[in-house]
């Protein structure tokens, strides 16, 4: 097969042996893929301050001429972007790690997802400029990682009768976590215990950011409630839903100011 050369954004980096390293990316044009960056640890011409997390380069590889099933070569990388502001600021650094660790652990090898790729792109960039408040720019991430992923939840109506959000009358509904829907009290005879209670108002936000203009992001304006009650119910939904902890997750919560 052919070498090749693409953008790509460090998702997860292992010690391999005494001077590798075996590192996933983030590919605009393949989607994720795993190479092995040999005598990476001491080589400073070819690696030098452009393989850490989330770092975006561009990437030259090369596949085994002896094993045609061994990893990728990373023969060089060439920096675009660090990210200095993120890295310098604990918290920032700690919502893209957990970024990059949904992304990392949800993509199967060798599919290309541009959108993917485009959305933790634009999301680090935001981060880093700080144009939006990075609890919300959290918030629209993962709101449109589910979208893209395929596994995103029913919340524009009552899953049971239909009924659209706008017009049931309570003001909180039930979100399932087993069934990823909303159900309206009229409907939620068995309550499941996998699930929480979230009011109109954030689901109907949810639903903006989801649909609207990514480059209108900067426009969004939440509440303190709904960026503390949308917090909640996606960092608990989305691990639920994908059946592992975060490491990351773990960390951020632990740092993160309560209010």
């Amino acid at each position: 097969m052919p070498d090749f050369s693409t953008d790509a954004i460090l998702l997860r980096k292992i010690a391999y042996g005494d001077h590798d390293f075996i590192i996933s990316f983030l590919t605009k044009s393949k989607g994720k893929i795993s190479v092995i960056a040999k005598n990476a640890k001491k080589s400073v011409k070819r690696f030098s301050g452009t393989l850490d997390l989330f770092f975006v380069n561009q990437i030259h590889c090369t596949f085994p001429k002896k094993k045609k099933n061994g990893l990728i070569i990373l023969s060089q990388a060439e920096l675009e972007n660090g990210f200095a502001n993120i890295r310098y600021d604990v918290f920032k650094t700690a919502y893209a790690s957990f970024w990059v660790e949904l992304v990392h652990f949800w993509l199967e090898e060798d599919k290309v997802q541009s959108d993917l790729y485009d959305l933790l792109l634009f999301s680090l960039d935001a981060l880093n400029t700080g144009t939006i408040p990075k609890e919300v720019l959290s918030l629209l991430f993962q709101i449109r990682f589910m979208s893209i992923s395929g596994f995103s939840p029913n919340i524009e109506n009552c899953d049971i009768c239909k009924t659209p959000v706008d017009f049931i009358d309570q003001k909180s509904i039930r979100f399932d976590f087993k069934e990823g829907r909303i159900i309206c009290q009229n409907c939620d005879k068995a309550r499941s215990k996998y699930g929480m209670t979230i009011s109109k108002g954030t689901l109907k936000q949810f639903f903006w950011i989801n649909n609207s203009d990514i480059s209108k992001a900067d426009r969004i304006r939440f509440s303190d409630f709904a960026i503390k009650e949308g917090t909640r119910l996606l960092e608990a939904f989305i691990p639920f839903h994908m059946g592992r902890d975060f490491k990351s997750l773990h960390f951020l919560k632990r740092i993160r100011p309560q209010k």
